[in-house]
């Protein structure tokens, strides 16, 4: 991915990117994106892109394994996420709480907000609960399925592995966007095409959006640029 590409993802919201695969694949029916409700610790922040660093956490019930156990897994854990973010590859951290649906611990708050801001990675993705809302680091987007006071018995269970996010698959690496919509998995295999493809839904989408915010716009108006609408996207 160029900066080109970067910046341009960075400009457009999660929907308009799932749009966009379908154009790039030229066919409906990508499902690679999150189900259900998220939501975001700044909706009006820029969106989410970057290289995923997985993990899975728990809070439910106090951890049995040894302490030392759970220290050298978190310290791997914040190793996994400092190593993603070097240089100017882009990188979000995705954690799955694997007590979903019934998480309690926010582990997203002031304090791990800060730690991967700091490490230089651009956001934080899970299904899991987020708090310390109005306290979180600037311009570090968390996207979570709920928000809770308390982080519970939270603790690391695994790194860099293979996560589910909200009925989404995510693998170490994979390409994410996210907003306050939800996030979905960009396709490897698309990526060169996927600049050319974005530009071109936005110029169709003027097709319709443009005579539809004039005045005297009516069904004719409608029948006229709908059809259009529908060739420029053949």
């Amino acid at each position: 991915m160029n900066n080109t590409l970067l910046k341009l993802l960075q400009s457009v919201d999660t929907p308009t990117v799932c749009n966009a695969i379908e154009v790039a694949q030229g066919k409906r029916g990508f499902n690679s994106f999150t189900r259900g409700n998220m939501l975001s610790s700044d909706p009006d922040s820029r969106p989410i892109v970057g290289y995923a660093v997985t993990a899975k956490i728990s809070a439910l019930a106090e951890p049995t394994e040894p302490k030392e156990v759970i220290r050298a897994r978190r310290m791997d854990y914040y190793r996994a996420m400092s190593e993603g973010a070097k240089g100017d590859i882009p990188s979000v951290a995705v954690v799955e709480d694997v007590d979903y649906p019934n998480c309690i611990g926010a582990y997203w708050g002031e304090i791990n907000t800060t730690i991967h801001k700091a490490f230089g990675m651009n956001g934080a993705l899970t299904n899991g609960v987020m708090r310390d809302l109005g306290d979180m680091a600037e311009d570090f987007p968390v996207i979570a399925h709920s928000v809770g006071p308390s982080h519970g018995f939270v603790h690391i269970k695994e790194v860099n592995t293979t996560v589910d996010i909200m009925g989404m698959t995510v693998e170490v690496g994979d390409l994410i966007h996210a907003d306050r919509h939800g996030a979905v998995v960009i396709p490897k295999n698309i990526i060169d095409r996927l600049e050319a493809a974005i530009h071109k839904l936005l110029n169709s989408e003027k097709i319709i959006l443009t005579p539809a915010k004039q005045e005297g716009f009516d069904f004719a108006a409608f029948e006229k640029a709908w059809q259009a609408f529908e060739e420029s996207r053949v």
